[in-house]
């Protein structure tokens, strides 16, 4: 998730493409003469922390028995993984499968580390647009997620109904259930909008919304957008902390009862699950006008292949992703972790399953890729768009102002 972005890690492309420029002759293990068959795998990914390390790891068994391999896995932190995925780089040990968040993929595959996916009998028919665009560099897929993620509107259904309050549709809407729902103790909205990638990834559903585009984040769609969250803070709707919180914050928020609605993602629902005096839904994100439709950022992991002189290991690999995105995969991950499957086929029979989740389905048909416009570019509007939410926040600039004084003009 979103959570455990690790661009920040990327010093820049040039850097990065001098460490990986010779990464390809060892997989994470030695090489096999042609006439061996692959016995082996190792894997490197960063869900380090149960349940998720837990419920992967039955992902990842599954497809090792299915494939008739064993499997040797490395888990580390997330903010760690470039770094790690770098010093292996430069010592020839990368794995023989590489999980990255997605937004890092094209920033990797950029300096020659990956094989292409296309080589090696996979492609990405009839996963949801965004997911391609994220896991593709100039015409060539690169990785391949199992499942997805974003964020939309929860709100509380009893607080809603006691103020009768509809969930909101529009911004307008929003911003009149906010100021209804806000009373001593309890703020109507809460969200992240701290100055890091989160605060930024927050920030997009109501800049993508509105037609604002990180290619031009000086545009009067983007100036509305961050006005919309200046409103909801200096109406007192929403706190002013709310510079400081990560969307854990809010979802602790949330949970305590002292926020009525939050944007968050679906990983907060195990959680939200464990309070069951709270009774939550979930929307997508309100639309500024009529006639817009509600756009979101899309989170998920995608399983890559490095570079291999060992042929035969670096197919076993792909086979290895192929694998892990089969429809059973996609589905058992997706119930058992709160996510969503990125083939499209698959979305209304997971509905079906887990209901829960229909707002989160609905809101990935149209979600982006953050590296969709900008590839390995991203990182550098993303930091723009947190520094500018900061200071229009704290009344140093005006949101029209804000991304002008955070760009440098």
């Amino acid at each position: 998730m979103i959570s455990k972005r690790i661009a920040a890690a990327l010093a820049g492309a040039t850097t990065v493409s001098l460490l990986l420029g010779a990464c390809g002759s060892n997989g994470g293990g030695q090489s096999s003469s042609s006439g061996d068959s692959v016995k082996s795998l190792t894997i490197l990914d960063y869900y380090n922390n149960d349940p998720d390390k837990s419920l992967v790891q039955k992902g990842l068994d599954s497809c090792a028995s299915q494939l008739g391999i064993t499997i040797q896995r490395e888990t580390v932190p997330g903010d760690t993984l470039i770094q790690k995925v770098l010093q292996q780089a430069s010592s020839k040990t990368l794995p023989d499968v590489l999980m990255l968040d997605n937004p890092d993929v094209q920033q990797i595959a950029a300096t020659g580390a990956l094989a292409p996916l296309n080589d090696l009998g996979l492609n990405g028919d009839g996963v949801i647009k965004g997911m391609v665009d994220a896991t593709s560099y100039q015409g060539k897929l690169y990785g391949l997620a199992p499942v997805t993620n974003t964020i939309a509107l929860f709100y509380n259904k009893d607080m809603l109904a006691q103020a009768g309050v509809q969930p909101p549709k529009t911004w307008d809407e929003l911003k009149a259930a906010a100021a209804k729902l806000t009373k001593p103790g309890r703020y109507g909205m809460a969200f992240n909008a701290n100055a890091t990638y989160e605060g930024s990834w927050q920030f997009l559903p109501a800049m993508w919304t509105n037609g604002g585009d990180e290619t031009d984040l000086k545009s009067p769609q983007v100036a509305e957008a961050l006005q919309l969250w200046v409103d909801l803070v200096k109406s007192g709707s929403a706190s002013k902390s709310v510079i400081n919180w990560t969307q854990g914050d809010v979802n602790d928020q949330f949970i305590a009862g002292k926020a009525a609605m939050m944007i968050n993602g679906p990983w907060q629902i195990p959680a939200l699950d464990k309070n069951p005096k709270i009774k939550w839904g979930v929307v997508t994100f309100p639309v500024n006008k009529p006639d817009q439709t509600p756009v979101a950022p899309l989170g998920g992991e995608a399983w890559t292949v490095p570079l291999n002189k060992d042929q035969a290991k670096q197919q076993k690999a792909a086979d290895f992703v192929k694998c892990l995105n089969s429809d059973e995969n996609e589905l058992a991950w997706a119930k058992a972790r709160f996510t969503i499957p990125t083939k499209t086929s698959l979305l209304d029979e997971y509905v079906k399953e887990v209901p829960s989740m229909k707002a989160f389905t609905e809101q990935v048909k149209t979600a982006r890729s953050r590296t969709g416009k900008l590839g390995d570019k991203w990182p550098d509007a993303a930091k723009v768009i947190y520094q500018a939410i900061q200071l229009a926040l704290t009344g140093k600039a005006s949101a029209q102002d804000a991304f002008k004084q955070a760009s440098g003009g």
